[in-house]
């Protein structure tokens, strides 16, 4: 009988063990996987080339602004950024030339605009920033703010001076919009200063 019992515990000590070490494998495997969730949410929302928001993080930001707007009022605007003249930049001096360009521009971007604010590229040569609880004054002065940065920053590259601007479309997030009539609205705003230029 002694004998059955101590099978008994060795049997069930083996089967402790290898439900450990189950568990640890599981737990292994579940971090994995919340790891590459993580890697690919990274590589859905953000630029390849530039530290921003794509198209598609910056939207999903802008719908967050606006669920806060028509729950709290918090309100906020888009501004929308068009680069002037980065076709001859990249017929000029090549494509490496722009991608630099693109680079220098999302820094600038990044570091003239408040922490609480979303920068984001939205293919080719053109960005949004998403500015929240701002009011069409406190846009419009961080649009020219901007406006004047990017002509006025010295970007050189083989060590030639090569001249940025940017035409900047403002659209205010109003209660009860939806991102698509925001965007539509900044990128229209954008062509009306370009065209005014």
């Amino acid at each position: 009988m002694a004998d059955v019992l101590n099978v008994a515990r060795t049997d069930d000590n083996v089967d402790r063990a290898e439900l450990i070490e189950e568990i640890s494998r599981l737990r292994a495997e579940v971090a994995r996987l919340e790891q590459r969730i993580e890697d690919l949410d990274q590589l859905a929302h953000h630029d390849s080339l530039v530290p921003l928001l794509n198209r598609r993080g910056f939207t999903r930001q802008l719908e967050k602004l606006i669920d806060r707007t028509n729950r709290y009022g918090d309100g906020g605007a888009i501004l929308f950024i068009d680069v002037d003249g980065l076709k001859m930049v990249n017929d000029s001096f090549g494509h490496h030339a722009g991608d630099a360009a693109l680079v220098h521009l999302a820094k600038l971007l990044i570091n003239d605009v408040r922490q609480s604010d979303c920068v984001g590229r939205f293919g080719g040569d053109e960005f949004a920033v998403l500015l929240e609880r701002a009011d069409f004054i406190q846009a419009s002065d961080t649009a020219s703010r901007l406006a004047d940065r990017i002509a006025g920053s010295e970007f050189r590259c083989d060590g030639q001076p090569i001249p940025l601007s940017a035409a900047i479309g403002i659209a205010m997030i109003e209660h009860g919009d939806c991102a698509e009539q925001v965007l539509i609205r900044a990128d229209r705003a954008m062509y009306e200063d370009k065209a005014a230029a």
